[in-house]
């Protein structure tokens, strides 16, 4: 039977995420979303996915000074980075310094796990990094070196805006890594999972990962809500502006999903984000805008907004521009694409699935001067 998509086509097991449609349930590892969300750092989250347990006090202390040690990039990639164009979209340089870190890892082609979770530490450490160079070099600002006093969160948003961040952004920044590190086999980390399947390496999976999360249908989604919110302006215009574009058949982003059927668990936690933000920043218009959206699609469609509708307003209340949005997604769901490549790895069989032929049969070989032009395939 064909599946487009592979739609709900099992394709391996896995222990580190489940998400239940139905029941509008997101876990890892056992532990629902919410709780993670509600009590845990993003650094327990990242040895969770990795170890399957929530980590000792012993544990998290050692993957908080392995993360924090390995935060600085080699001085050749920032290098490389100067010289791309500064109209250079942030994750095709994302992708592009991801693939190049790897020639300066004497363990690129090392696929044991003791050097793979070397590797899952350092792409998770500076991937920050490497965003935060992106929006500063593209501004013409000094980098800003990392901190090894601060958590992955507060210590991204300072090395981003060169000021260590209050308590309140550092939270709500860390419950965002949190909501976004994994989510089951999405395309980005199926795409990661599929690359290692064949014992290509980890730097080549997670730069495939990062082409694959950049699509405007996965990670790209959010930035596309917030375009679509900027473009409308203002409050009195949403009912009108999102009636024209679906009578005209415009899509819009962030709302349904290919598994849940009830609302996106990690949508309860950014709607509310984006509220307390807005409000707290003196900009609440974005998060109103939002809610007449939001009640228009689910009269009008009967759809949920999904985890990148909210994030798109609450991201931008922080400051954070909107090309931005797709590789901040990856700061977090770096920790989920390493869980999936030490899993792959573990238990690894090639991923190669079939096709059902559609072309033409019975065709046989014309001498090219009795040939007559065909119509060119669309």
């Amino acid at each position: 039977m064909l599946n487009k998509g592979l739609e709900d086509v099992v394709v391996a097991t896995s222990a580190i995420c489940d998400v239940k449609g139905d029941e509008g349930r997101l876990i890892y590892r056992g532990i629902d979303i919410h709780e993670l969300a509600e009590r845990a750092s993003f650094e327990e989250v990242i040895y969770l996915l990795w170890h399957g347990s929530l980590p000792t006090r012993e544990q998290l202390d050692g993957l908080k000074a392995d993360l924090a040690a390995h935060r600085a990039v080699a001085p050749q990639v920032i290098e490389l980075m100067k010289q791309f164009p500064k109209t250079a979209h942030p994750m095709d340089i994302l992708r592009t310094d991801v693939s190049a870190a790897a020639f300066y890892d004497a363990d690129a082609w090392d696929s044991s796990m003791e050097s793979n979770l070397r590797k899952a530490v350092k792409l998770t450490a500076q991937m920050a990094t490497l965003v935060a160079a992106i929006e500063r070099l593209r501004k013409g600002q000094p980098l800003v070196e990392p901190r090894k006093d601060l958590s992955h969160a507060a210590n991204f948003l300072y090395m981003l805006t060169g000021n260590v961040p209050d308590e309140v952004s550092e939270k709500t920044f860390d419950i965002a890594l949190t909501l976004h590190a994994d989510h089951e086999f999405n395309a980005s980390t199926f795409t990661a999972r599929q690359i290692v399947s064949t014992l290509a390496d980890f730097y080549g999976a997670v730069t495939g990962a990062c082409a694959s999360l950049s699509g405007p249908l996965h990670g790209g989604a959010n930035t596309a809500v917030m375009e679509m919110l900027l473009k409308i302006g203002d409050e009195d215009k949403v009912e009108a502006w999102i009636k024209d574009a679906l009578a005209n058949k415009q899509k819009i982003m962030g709302f349904g999903h290919r598994v849940y059927k009830t609302e996106d668990p990690r949508a309860t936690h950014l709607r509310r984000m984006s509220e307390s933000l807005g409000q707290r920043t003196g900009q609440p218009k974005w998060y109103r805008m939002s809610q007449v959206v939001e009640k228009y699609i689910k009269q009008e469609k009967g759809l949920n907004p999904n985890v990148d509708f909210y994030s798109a307003s609450a991201y931008y209340v922080m400051g954070i521009p909107t090309d931005l949005y797709t590789p901040i997604f990856a700061v977090s769901r770096i920790a989920g694409w390493s869980a999936h490549i030490l899993e792959q790895f573990a238990n690894n069989r090639l991923i190669r699935p079939r096709a059902e032929y559609v072309g033409p049969t019975a065709v046989h070989y014309t001498p090219i001067d009795e040939r007559t032009p065909q119509p060119a395939l669309r």
